[in-house]
């Protein structure tokens, strides 16, 4: 999968009895900053108003012309104060922006604080974050207080800010498939279709049958043949049946169709048992393939962590995973085992996986009608996890991180698993089951389950927890 580029749009306030000369020097420090960093800038003509700043609110509705004839080219606003700003003038700008705003002050240099040099940019963040509160304008704050572009705080910042807006510009009208309907016994997967909706996420359903029909009617063609060299390309299929890898190209070709014809954005897969007793396979190697490729796919029709899913890759740019908190790790109470059959990226796990049957279904099904299952190690490395449920009508998130480490796993352990550290793992173990959260949690490269929760619970009036406490 290939990072999107972040862009955002720029905004400069001004405040006519403090140094104006300082909006050229922005108008030229800021843009290059966001260049140099990686991420998009869109600016108002510098011949548009004073300075190309805002102050007035005539200006504001310069900006907000500027905004409406590029909607749609940027995913947050930069508020930048390179003196004093009018608090008036940003209002009137960005009342109706509708997207995630960082509000950017810059330092006063302690050489420079005579009237005629000074910016007190310090004393006018206050000012605007206190009219935009008042407004009810919602505004990300970010420390330090005041920041210069060029600093690598300012870099931190901008990370943070591009996961918020990703999160929030991808998340605020996402489609996500449920193919397949909830297995009975899995009640812990359900979800509330209308909370989804009233938060701009759209589900659609396609039954099974209607996937196992569309698997007969595939051809062997170009796309075909492409599918299973990727797929053959990914882990070892020693002793597998060419009936079962013909099934699970077929399937996955059919997954391809449905995600195209109903744009979704994230899936979640009904896996058990009518694939194991009518088609001999499992599909666990085909989501860890989507996952590699961009395309979040849960499953066990698990819908809210294919949400949650959707929500860390857009934050961390990197393929994700959906896992079970399956086991403990003897008597180390920061530590646990995250597994699953399989639906592990290849990036993300040690060296390619193996594949094979699925070992804990066959005692259902018997041997040889599971296929697909990828047995391996996940890679050491830092993670950020997440989980989504609904009640009472809204979508809920938790969010956390921790790290996979090199312990040993049983060379006996099924399925595709890694250590877990997790500080204040009892915790948020506690806040996992006391609040009615799944026994699957998402997990995706680094660290960035502060900005991933300020998007969901801040900016898409969904509630998102913290439980290891404040996550910097």
């Amino acid at each position: 999968m290939e990072p999107t580029k972040t862009t955002f749009a720029v905004f400069f306030g001004n405040r006519g009895f403090f140094p104006s000369e300082l909006m050229k020097e922005a108008r030229a420090e800021l843009p290059r900053a966001l260049e140099n960093l990686g991420f998009g800038c869109l600016m108002l003509d510098e011949s548009a108003t004073r300075h190309g700043a805002v102050e007035t609110a005539k200006e504001g509705q310069v900006f907000v012309n500027f905004l409406e004839e590029n909607r749609g080219k940027y995913q947050g606003v930069i508020l930048s104060l390179p003196n004093f700003g009018d608090e008036t003038g940003a209002v009137a700008a960005l009342h109706e922006a509708d997207v995630p705003i960082l509000i950017q002050a810059y330092p006063d240099d302690l050489d420079k604080m005579a009237p005629a040099v000074r910016r007190d940019s310090f004393c006018g963040k206050f000012s605007v974050m206190d009219v935009f509160f008042q407004y009810g304008l919602k505004f990300t704050a970010l420390k330090p207080h005041t920041v210069h572009p060029s600093s690598s705080r300012f870099k931190e910042n901008l990370e943070y800010f591009g996961a918020l807006c990703r999160v929030v510009d991808g998340v605020r009208g996402m489609t996500v498939g449920a193919i397949g309907a909830r297995t009975t016994a899995f009640k812990t997967v359900r979800i509330d279709e209308v909370a989804l909706q009233r938060h701009g996420i759209t589900m659609e359903t396609i039954d099974l049958s209607h996937v196992f029909k569309r698997m007969k009617d595939i051809a062997k063609d170009a796309a075909y043949k492409d599918t299973q060299a990727r797929l053959e390309g990914q882990a070892s299929w020693t002793g597998v049946p060419d009936e079962a890898k013909d099934q699970i190209v077929r399937l996955g070709l059919v997954i391809e169709q449905l995600i195209a014809e109903y744009a979704m954005d994230a899936f979640a897969l009904r896996c058990w048992l009518e694939l194991q007793e009518q088609l001999g396979i499992s599909p666990c190697i085909l989501l860890g393939d989507f996952n590699q490729r961009g395309i979040p796919a849960a499953c066990e029709v698990d819908v809210g962590n294919a949400v949650a899913m959707h929500a860390l890759q857009l934050a961390s740019q990197a393929p994700v995973m959906c896992l079970d908190w399956n086991n403990n790790y003897a008597d180390d109470d920061d530590k646990c085992i995250l597994f699953h059959c399989g639906p592990v990226p290849p990036s993300l796990m040690q060296g390619k996986g193996t594949i094979s049957d699925h070992a804990i279904l066959a005692n259902a099904v018997g041997e040889g009608r599971g296929y697909g299952c990828n047995t391996g190690l996940i890679a050491p490395g830092e993670f950020t996890f997440a989980s989504m449920m609904t009640h009472d009508g809204k979508p809920r998130f938790y969010l956390g991180q921790g790290e996979f480490t090199q312990d040993p796993i049983p060379e006996d352990f099924f399925g595709c698993a890694g250590v877990a550290r997790i500080a204040e793992l009892q915790d948020v173990l506690l806040h996992v089951g006391k609040n009615g959260y799944r026994h699957h949690v998402s997990a995706t490269p680094g660290r960035c389950a502060a900005p991933v929760a300020e998007a969901l619970d801040y900016y898409l009036d969904m509630k998102a927890a913290l439980p290891q406490g404040a996550v910097e």
